[in-house]
């Protein structure tokens, strides 16, 4: 683009155009066809990862089945005041809702939707609905012959409650606490409080495998780095081979190996060190866990940290040695400095790994050893409670995105790299 200057003292490009002009709608040309090249990349993302998380956050306080089962019914429960029973419109309306053929599917729905908020509610509904069509006026009566607990406030305050479309119901109970009939939001009854344990135990298995993995694979990566290439490779082989291995596999593996009559066992029965009466229990539960997830993950640190150490000059040990430093002073302050990107990296991609395990808790924890993740499982295929799997996995993604800010302010995101 050649450029003139005219005798109003102006640069332009060949065509008369000023030529800032033109270099902006060049700039603008080439952040348009950037952005055309990366338009499948962004709608593959939006496709696969936002919009299922944005469904996800969504289902989590959506609750529209009682509206959908019972307007006019909720409608006329706007104008109770909530003390004593409600009044002979307010059940006359409900069996009308619950008569009607054409209301079937959502009554079914709206039944589901209560028993998550009271056990029972959904064989009641059921009861109700059958035997409700045969009734006639009085309906008050009818109701509280069919089933005593429709002449309770509390049912009627249940359904009022459960008439709003949105809730965060759902994130009440996944940190155990409940909204009663009333509003008051309580705490849980203590057997049902697993929620905040199991969280606390799924933060605490993942802080301890990314530990253990960095302790197994500082030395497997410096070792890697150092050696020659050949000798390199070929053991870069063997941390490679559990990728090339079925996840299943590596996990009924470490069941053959761990359980009370397996190999580890047996060889320690044998050496001396436990008797046969007395063998370790190392499955089915906390340990087992631990165990296999630390083996499947390690390789995701040992990768990062090994292209981190590759390209450290060895020219830096030797000038730290030359300067009167021991090996082990020219190593702390000196090697390990350099290779903190590598652990950063390596750290961030096990953790946020194994937060979200559940396929190897779930063969080889037991009942002790479950993680927030196979709970979340179960309510998904299960129980079908999908507003509280969806808050779960809520906090679970809140969780890893405060821990992740918090690495960002500590140790700082642009310090990461994987090579």
């Amino acid at each position: 683009m050649a450029a003139v200057t005219e005798n109003d003292g102006v640069m332009r490009a060949a065509d008369g155009t000023p030529l800032k002009q033109a270099l902006a709608r060049a700039t603008r040309m080439n952040k348009m066809r950037a952005f055309l090249l990366t338009t499948p990349l962004l709608a593959f993302i939006l496709v696969s990862f936002i919009l299922p998380i944005g469904l996800m956050l969504f289902r989590s306080i959506s609750a529209p089945e009682v509206a959908e089962a019972f307007p006019k019914t909720l409608e006329v429960l706007k104008q109770w005041d909530g003390e004593g029973v409600p009044g002979e419109d307010i059940y006359a309306t409900l069996a009308a809702e619950m008569s009607d053929r054409d209301n079937r599917f959502n009554l079914g729905k709206a039944g589901t939707r209560l028993n998550y908020m009271e056990s029972g509610f959904r064989s009641l509904m059921n009861k109700t609905t059958r035997r409700i069509k045969r009734a006639e006026a009085p309906f008050k009566d009818a109701f509280i012959k069919i089933d005593k607990r429709w002449g309770e406030a509390d049912t009627w305050k249940t359904i009022r409650q459960a008439g709003s479309p949105y809730t965060i119901r759902a994130y009440l109970n996944a940190i155990d606490l409940t909204q009663e009939p009333s509003g008051d939001i309580v705490a849980q009854p203590e057997v049902k409080q697993i929620y905040v344990t199991l969280f606390e135990r799924t933060i605490w298995v993942s802080i301890g495998v990314t530990v253990a993995c960095i302790a197994l694979a500082y030395p497997i990566s410096y070792l890697l780095a150092t050696l020659p290439a050949g000798t390199a490779n070929l053991l870069m082989i063997f941390v490679l081979l559990p990728f090339w291995t079925s996840l299943l596999v590596r996990t009924t593996s470490w069941i053959v190996l761990l359980q009370t009559n397996g190999v580890i066992n047996d060889i320690l029965v044998w050496i001396g060190i436990v008797g046969d009466d007395n063998r370790i229990q190392m499955i089915y539960n906390m340990t087992g866990t631990f165990i296999a997830m630390t083996h499947i993950l390690l390789p995701f640190m040992v990768l990062p940290l090994y292209s981190v150490m590759k390209t450290i000059p060895k020219d830096h040990m030797r000038a730290a040695r030359s300067l009167g430093a021991n090996p082990a002073i020219a190593f702390m302050r000196i090697y390990m400095p350099q290779t903190v990107p590598g652990v950063g990296a390596g750290s961030i991609l096990v953790f946020i790994l194994a937060i979200g395990y559940y396929i190897t808790p779930a063969l080889v924890g037991g009942q002790d050893g479950q993680l927030i993740s196979n709970i979340i499982e179960y309510h998904m295929k299960k129980s079908l409670n999908w507003s509280l799997a969806a808050a779960l996995g809520g906090i679970l993604l809140a969780g890893v995105l405060a821990l992740y800010w918090l690495y960002n302010r500590i140790v700082g995101i642009s310090n990461m790299k994987l090579g």
